[in-house]
């Protein structure tokens, strides 16, 4: 993401990052200054800059861009921006956009306490795509903020542009997480039910590969089919094909698996199929830690096989 950032804003603007990896910030500046040189940037084109915290990137930022693993990382973010007073001003609103996939009534608060002090406008737009996306550029973002004004809404869309391709306004603050949540709660259960279909045929006697071009042609598509196929050599693209490596983790899975659960009984909302899914993918990431969520095939064939 910061890649294409560095790629896409103009070459006259500084880039400001900030990670807990410091050794992996040094690198992304020294390559980032290396490309400005091949690209015959001038001394002071294709800047980036490592700040030392979260509130020297935002007092010295326009637009401030946030991704971190879980709500408690966000909260302790945005609280050691805000506790140290006012930022210094500048010409126009500061932005800060949360890609992170958190749960919404902690999405909202922060949006609340940015807003009451008056310290710029928050969206949340927590991205799909995976490391594949980030690198190509091609993620998808769904976002939450404030529609009174469509100048925001395009400011907004403008930045996500410089790392995606498609970014939804789904309503008011913290409706891109719902929308996340719900998008990804579904994304869980067609996982194992893809994985038990394949598991099914292949068990019957049916060829993997003829078995998904039908699914994928018929009414049971669906991306973890399609896409994302659990079985080894169906789809040479998938994680499944290089021992399930990359693609989306088994714990980032059972992570948003978790929120989605959480969030839906907060509003009283049944999900018949929750609480079987979070049993499978518990079991999945305890004995797969690291790997594809698709592995679940994997568990599940396992369990299929006589002991």
């Amino acid at each position: 993401m910061a890649k294409n950032l560095r790629a896409k804003i103009p070459a006259s603007d500084t880039l400001i990052v900030r990670d807990v990896n410091e050794e992996a910030a040094k690198r992304f500046v020294a390559e980032a200054q290396e490309a400005a040189r091949n690209n015959g940037a001038g001394a002071d084109e294709g800047r980036v800059e490592i700040a030392e915290n979260a509130r020297e990137v935002a007092e010295k930022s326009t637009v401030m861009i946030t991704s971190l693993p879980e709500s408690q990382h966000v909260i302790e973010v945005y609280h050691s921006i805000l506790k140290q007073g006012e930022l210094p001003p500048l010409e126009q609103e500061r932005l800060f956009i949360d890609t992170s996939t958190i749960d919404p009534v902690t999405s909202k608060d922060i949006a609340n306490a940015i807003h009451t002090t008056q310290t710029g406008r928050f969206v949340d737009a927590p991205v799909s795509g995976g490391v594949v996306g980030a690198r190509a550029g091609t993620l998808s973002f769904m976002f939450g903020a404030s529609s009174q004004t469509g100048q925001l809404l395009e400011r907004v869309r403008g930045v996500l542009a410089l790392m995606g391709k498609k970014a939804w306004h789904l309503g008011e603050p913290g409706a891109g997480v719902s929308g996340k949540l719900a998008n990804n709660y579904m994304l869980a259960i067609n996982n194992i039910a893809t994985a038990e279909a394949m598991n099914l045929g292949i068990r019957w006697g049916l060829d993997p590969k003829n078995l998904a071009d039908m699914i994928n042609s018929s009414t049971g598509r669906c991306w973890p089919s399609e896409v994302n196929n659990p079985v080894p050599g169906v789809i040479e693209t998938a994680p499944a094909s290089r021992g399930y490596e990359g693609g989306f983790g088994v714990s980032l899975m059972n992570k948003d698996l978790r929120l989605a659960l959480a969030a839906a009984e907060k509003s009283g909302t049944p999900l018949a199929l929750g609480s079987q899914a979070r049993e499978v993918y518990n079991a999945v990431e305890e004995a797969h830690r690291g790997k594809d969520f698709s592995i679940v095939y994997q568990w599940l064939k396992g369990k299929s096989e006589p002991q």
